[in-house]
């Protein structure tokens, strides 16, 4: 039966769960985009066994349109930016724009570390498979920086799990990963949200729970 709609985030990983299951991955370790991925995420991680964390990114939004990405912007010692430039030219965001979007939203990086992962130890990617997740794909730049800054830190293998995104986001992401799971490629694509029954506005607390609970499951004794 083909998916119309998800009934919501969690639906969707574990829909998506099954379909990575079949992979056999080797030792993967699943990593969310917060907020929105992170319900996503935690249904494939439980589905797996695998740990979840997340990848601290943040879209950059075009001038006048934020909902739109220019490119995104990944935290660490040095902060990896992906600007599409076509984008960018289209939408008139200048140098300065950038500059002044990309400290606002490593600020908003940096609370978000603090918030949600400040008594972690983060798991290591080197030599085993990251599986990016999200609760779904319009421009796949906050995606592809993540896909990039997992490459920086080590990851064996990158694959991509979305519930929904259209043909030619998953064809960019295909060039930037191992693989995209992708359960709906729809060619008339007119937003994330119109693809899901409840796709309510995640909070920090509903973020910090899911990390919570995965650790407990990941502590409680097999």
């Amino acid at each position: 039966m083909q998916i119309q709609r998800f009934a919501d985030r969690s639906e969707a990983g574990r829909l998506l769960a099954r379909r990575l299951a079949d992979l056999q991955l080797d030792r993967p370790i699943v990593y969310a985009l917060p907020r929105g991925g992170v319900p996503v995420a935690a249904e494939i991680a439980a589905a797996l066994r695998a740990p979840l964390d997340l990848v601290l990114v943040r879209k950059i939004g075009a001038p006048m349109q934020p909902e739109l990405a220019v490119g995104a912007i990944v935290d660490g010692a040095q902060p990896l930016r992906f600007i599409n430039q076509d984008i960018a030219r289209q939408t008139g965001a200048s140098a300065e724009y950038l500059e002044q979007t990309c400290r606002q939203a490593l600020a908003e990086i940096e609370r978000r570390r603090h918030r949600y992962l400040a008594a972690r130890t983060p798991p290591d990617p080197r030599g085993r498979t990251a599986i990016v997740v999200d609760d779904g794909i319009a421009t796949g730049a906050t995606a592809i920086a993540a896909l990039r800054a997992l490459a920086e830190r080590g990851a064996a293998r990158r694959i991509v799990a979305v519930p929904v995104a259209p043909p030619e986001a998953v064809r960019r992401l295909q060039e930037e990963s191992d693989g995209v799971v992708c359960l709906m490629q729809p060619a008339d694509f007119w937003g994330i949200s119109g693809f899901y029954r409840d796709f309510h506005q995640l909070d920090d607390d509903e973020v910090v729970a899911a990390l919570d609970a995965d650790a407990a499951r990941l502590d409680a004794p097999r």
